[in-house]
């Protein structure tokens, strides 16, 4: 596959097409395939223009980026909310690994809280003051 023609030479396929041409003695003038001349004509034809046309590649994102500030903004009303809640909150089609992944790439994080009670003259908590939703790197 070739480099994409430049523009000049796509208006004068549309010069000499519109001046009663036939595409194969264009193609044969220009040195390029007929379907290339085609393709061109039809583009301009059903489109009115001259630009390359592009195709966007890839994976779509599962959501916006408006979609990420509400949710950030419902974790920081609600610190506590989990993964499924917020798929559930928001009827999000993505997993939960999914979302995880997206959120850390965002700069939120979730460090549980880990209480647990050995005895009753033990600490009640593993010593992190920190935690909940690390929400400073929005």
């Amino acid at each position: 596959m070739g480099a994409p023609l430049s523009k000049e030479i796509r208006k004068k396929i549309i010069l000499h097409k519109e001046n009663g041409e036939k595409e194969e003695e264009i193609a044969n003038w220009l040195l390029i395939n007929k379907s290339t001349v085609t393709k061109i004509w039809r583009l301009y034809r059903e489109e009115n223009t001259l630009e390359n046309k592009v195709y966007k590649r890839g994976r779509k994102p599962a959501f916006c980026s408006k979609k990420m500030e509400q949710i950030a903004a419902k974790i920081k009303e609600q610190p506590d909310i989990t993964l499924e809640e917020l798929v559930e909150y928001f009827n999000l089609n993505i997993s939960i690994s999914a979302l995880s992944r997206k959120l850390k790439k965002a700069g939120l994080t979730f460090k549980k809280r880990h209480f647990f009670q050995k005895s009753n003259s033990d600490r009640t908590s593993n010593g992190f003051e920190a935690s909940g939703w690390d929400i400073f790197h929005i």
